[in-house]
């Protein structure tokens, strides 16, 4: 008997059919993985599983009995949890008093911090966490607030648990870390819906992987029996040639070079060169010093010592201005809280940069600004309904596009690229990959960080790779490989 199964699941939005005839069984003791492009259900299948939404048709048993699952509440009464991509932690609460919060312990009418102190290290030592239940969860780095929120489900005797792109804001290590908490929920008995883009990771943590792709059902495999490259192509229901399209483009001349850029206690000593037509990656553990060179580079935090020389000249970026009338242009890591402005619309967002293009004595020219705006629309495939439509409503792989036409539309000579297909899905990952080969084409440059080792090999000319905020070494295309970058980035731990 499944310990969970989703049968024949269908839902209508306003006439609109999101999930026709969709099935998922998960079984005791495994881990199965829920993948698709953004658009693709898993979110409406996942939000009728824990009572946000009501299906049209199908059924849903636990245990092998039918259950109706009609609200948050009723989920949890089944059994049923969800761990959110976006944590939502009490941060000035304790770790005990968010696990415990709604259902607190109490004694004379006084809050019992004694018991939930003590039940909440039960827990966590049960899960193998090593975290201090009186620590507020504000000093948490967001991979222990994501641990927390799995004992906190755990603590609800919850069997089915819901895990929505659990390591898309978190290191390596932390990952691993997370894995082996997910190893000890299965010995447990508990099942794991995990959700997730990163076709490495699903193929190594997971028991069973469904495809779903424009609300339909593809398919459900054992992971065991499935390849990558099947798996990309169920998604986006094409066949994907090359997954990592890296043009041949002409190396031209030296575009930008820096010698012995520093900055206390973030870089030291850092020397390199980028050339036109070039895309140099970038490479190496969380924390080993490469989005602050980047940020040095557009004057976000300038460095201490050492030269930045663009195109033959010296230049001084002390402020992000600076950096972008010299012709840098730079895509921050963090898409939501630098790169867009959530509540304006995709218009206003793409052209938020380029204001003066648009003005002349103090007045928009907003049939101008419109007609340029349209043609970057039209140009990146940026699919929206309107270029009023609200940026936030678009999925993550749209978002991104609308960043890199907001500094398109300046024709920089030099873009920065940090980590520039975080928590987007493959066909849009792919996209943006042929989006970076026609820019550097036109004899521009791009500097690209990247976390995922098969991206930076799959469309670098060259790698830096750094280690404990210094650079370690270099490599040129045909010599890298995973096991030479990875050595490099541990040499000057």
């Amino acid at each position: 008997m499944s310990l969970l199964e989703m049968k024949n699941i269908k839902k209508s939005f306003n006439g609109v059919s999101v999930l026709e005839g969709v099935n998922l069984v998960l079984e005791k003791g495994s881990v199965h993985a829920l993948m698709g492009e953004n658009g693709a259900g898993k979110s409406t299948l996942m939000n009728i599983l824990c009572g946000i939404h009501k299906c049209d048709e199908g059924e849903i048993t636990v245990h092998g009995s039918r259950v109706e699952i009609s609200s948050p509440f009723e989920a949890q009464n089944s059994g049923i949890a969800m761990i959110h991509q976006e944590l939502s932690p009490i941060p000035e609460l304790t770790v005990a008093e968010n696990i415990f919060f709604g259902r607190e312990y109490c004694r004379n009418h006084f809050l019992d911090y004694d018991r939930m102190f003590s039940e909440t290290k039960e827990i966590l030592n049960g899960l193998h966490i090593h975290i201090d239940p009186k620590s507020k969860m504000k000093k948490l780095k967001v991979a222990d607030q994501q641990l927390i929120e799995i004992a906190k489900v755990v603590s609800r005797n919850a069997e089915i648990i819901v895990m929505d792109e659990p390591t898309s804001a978190i290191t390596d290590k932390d990952a691993e870390n997370l894995f082996e908490i997910i190893e000890n929920l299965k010995k447990d008995g508990k099942g794991i819906i995990y959700i997730s883009h990163k076709i490495d990771e699903v193929i190594k943590i997971s028991d069973t992987v469904t495809v779903l792709r424009d609300g339909v059902f593809v398919n459900t495999w054992k992971t065991a029996d499935i390849t990558a490259d099947v798996l990309i192509t169920s998604m986006v229901g094409r066949k994907l040639d090359d997954y990592y399209p890296k043009m041949p483009v002409p190396i031209g001349d030296k575009i930008l070079e820096v010698k012995n850029l520093s900055l206390e206690n973030q870089f030291s000593d850092i020397s390199f060169e980028v050339k036109a037509g070039e895309i140099l990656g970038i490479a190496g553990l969380v924390g080993a010093g490469r989005t602050e060179v980047m940020k040095a580079l557009f004057g976000i935090t300038p460095a201490d010592t050492g030269e930045i020389i663009l195109n033959g000249k010296r230049i001084h970026p002390h402020k992000p201005i600076d950096a972008i009338k010299c012709g840098l242009a730079y895509v921050t890591e963090d898409r939501k809280g630098e790169g867009i402005i959530p509540q304006m619309s995709v218009l206003q967002n793409i052209s938020l940069a380029s204001m003066k293009m648009f003005t002349s004595r103090g007045f928009v020219n907003r049939k101008r600004e419109a007609e340029t705006i349209d043609k970057q629309i039209e140009s990146l495939r940026i699919k929206t309904s309107s270029p009023k439509q609200k940026v936030l409503s678009l999925s993550g792989g749209n978002q991104q596009k609308v960043v890199l036409a907001k500094w398109l539309i300046k024709a920089p000579k030099l873009l920065i690229l940090d980590e520039p297909t975080r928590g987007i899905d493959v066909g849009a990952k792919t996209e943006i990959y042929k989006l970076m080969g026609d820019f550097v084409s036109k004899g521009n440059a791009i500097i690209m960080v990247s976390s995922e080792m098969p991206e930076v090999m799959g469309m670098s000319d060259r790698i830096m790779v750094f280690s404990n905020r210094t650079l370690a070494g270099e490599l040129i295309r045909g010599e890298f490989n995973q096991e030479s970058i990875m050595r490099l980035a541990v040499s000057k731990l």
